[in-house]
């Protein structure tokens, strides 16, 4: 009989990379909510649609893939920020359909501080990713802070603010998605991301 040597099979990913496609579905949809805070433009059908069908739906698909590639903080971020989006939507809608009284100021400012406190728990998570990632959720972080105080104060000027910021947060995600798919497809560094921080 002839002895047999066991062999180790490696399988290779064939999934692709989802985070492109999650920051970008983020990002552009931030930054076309934030046109509307600083007071650019009014909160229209636009906007609610890429909360449903881009910023919601395309991060919630997303984050599944990433659950798919073992990534825990992928599947996380960017199944949670997809709901965010659909609830944002929701919560603006379900009023307006009668279906449900529309949400007092307290409420607004209790939903927001929670998605700023979750945003500033997944800001560590970034301290073992890179650069790019690190600024997208510390600037998100600030976005939330500043649209609470905005909220609470009644002050407009902070709310416009806060919508600034939240374009260059919202910019800073469409950034690293784009980074992501341009240094995949060269096969190089074409946008830097920064090195990551922590082994």
């Amino acid at each position: 009989m002839i002895p047999t040597v066991p062999t180790s099979v490696v399988v290779k990913d064939t999934v692709a990379n989802p985070a492109p496609l999650g920051l970008c579905a983020f990002g552009m949809t931030t930054v076309l909510l934030n046109i509307h805070n600083a007071g650019i433009t009014e909160l229209s059908s636009m906007i609610l649609a890429m909360g449903i069908f881009y910023g919601g739906t395309a991060q919630v698909i997303a984050g599944i893939i990433e659950a798919k590639k073992n990534n825990t903080f992928g599947l996380t971020a960017f199944t949670s920020y997809g709901f965010f989006w659909l609830t944002l939507v929701a919560f603006i809608v379900l009023p307006k359909l009668g279906w449900m009284e529309p949400a007092s100021n307290a409420s607004k400012i209790a939903f927001l501080s929670m998605w700023g406190f979750f945003t500033f728990c997944l800001f560590f998570g970034t301290l073992r990713l890179n650069r790019a990632l690190q600024f997208v959720f510390g600037s998100l972080t600030i976005l939330f802070a500043l649209l609470v105080w905005g909220d609470a104060s009644g002050n407009a000027i902070i709310t416009h603010i806060a919508g600034y910021e939240g374009i260059i947060c919202g910019a800073s995600a469409i950034y690293t998605g784009i980074a992501g798919v341009l240094n995949e497809v060269y096969g190089k560094t074409v946008l830097p991301v920064g090195p990551v921080t922590a082994n």
